[in-house]
């Protein structure tokens, strides 16, 4: 039976100390990874600072991305800045990428915001050029979005063969790749092209029920060893809508995206999504919802 994980996405803080003390929170209540996400505007961390700091505050907990964009760093400076984290951190990282999505980082930096096709392409690319330079080594990719000549980086990372990868998809091509190139799957809605924001046609029980099918196929044999995972929104009490996230949870409440109610009932949810549909890590949207979360991941944490 595949063991429950618990993450908690975290943006910001008022001062180093209290960004460690967020950390130190989540790793006392036995949530296993803190992830920040990756946006050029907004209030939010970069994260290779950030998660460099929830590393030295903390023994136990991972620290990841949910998740970088790749569109924002060449995947060979990406390489080398997550080998050096992963060994600071004493092998505690996890690799979140994506495409690159929201419209209004690429209009505020200037920044080409290409058809979906291009970025899943290039990201493909990118993975390829992220495990050949993790790996021992020089290695050479010649590619139509990135050339690599007998680069061969140092420090390696601590952990191997490498750090988990995660990716996160909600479109067809991005539930694809995830399946042939990931180590967990973080499933999610698909967001439209223009990077506007989530296709609210994309959400609620059938839509996921089809996005595991399809992971499912094509990972193959692979499934077994992938780890599936998605976001949960809204957790205890139903709150109002992040402006930036889902603009109407209610079409998700019949998903493990959104988990109100007792923490009875929120166990009995969770352990149904795992038991008959294999997803077993929830990652904690919102800092608003951490309290009335941490009973659960008290429960179910091993």
């Amino acid at each position: 039976m595949r063991r429950f994980r618990f993450g908690a996405v975290v943006r910001e803080a008022e001062s180093g100390k209290a960004w460690a003390e967020k950390a130190r929170r989540l790793e006392g209540a036995g949530f296993d990874v803190l992830l920040v996400p990756d946006h050029l505007v907004g209030p939010r961390f970069a994260p290779v600072a950030a998660l460099t700091a929830a590393a030295c505050a903390t023994t136990r907990l991972r620290v990841g991305t949910l998740v970088f964009a790749n569109d924002f760093r060449h995947p060979a400076v990406l390489a080398k800045e997550t080998a050096t984290l992963d060994l600071l951190s004493g092998g505690r990282l996890e690799v979140g990428i994506g495409t690159g999505w929201m419209a209004g980082d690429y209009a505020g930096a200037g920044l080409a915001l290409e058809p979906p096709g291009v970025r899943v392409e290039r990201l493909r690319e990118a993975l390829a050029v992220l495990k050949g330079l993790w790996g021992e080594g020089p290695f050479s990719f010649e590619g139509r979005h990135y050339r690599i000549s007998g680069l061969d980086q140092r420090p390696k990372p601590l952990q191997s063969p490498r750090p988990p990868l995660v990716i996160g998809a909600g479109g067809a091509r991005m539930l694809r790749l995830a399946a042939e190139e990931a180590d967990v799957v973080n499933i999610g809605m698909r967001v439209q092209a223009d990077g506007s924001g989530p296709d609210l046609r994309d959400g609620g029980l059938r839509a996921l029920l089809g996005k595991l099918a399809a992971v499912r196929e094509a990972a193959g044999e692979r499934y077994a060893g992938l780890e599936l995972g998605t976001s949960v929104i809204q957790a205890g009490e139903r709150k109002a809508e992040e402006a930036w996230s889902a603009a109407d949870s209610t079409a998700l409440d019949e998903t493990p995206q959104v988990l109100l109610g007792t923490r009875h009932d929120i166990v009995d949810k969770l352990r149904y999504w795992r038991d008959e549909h294999d997803i077993s890590y929830f990652v904690l949207h919102h800092e608003r919802d951490l309290t009335a979360f941490e009973p659960v991941v008290e429960e179910l944490a091993t």
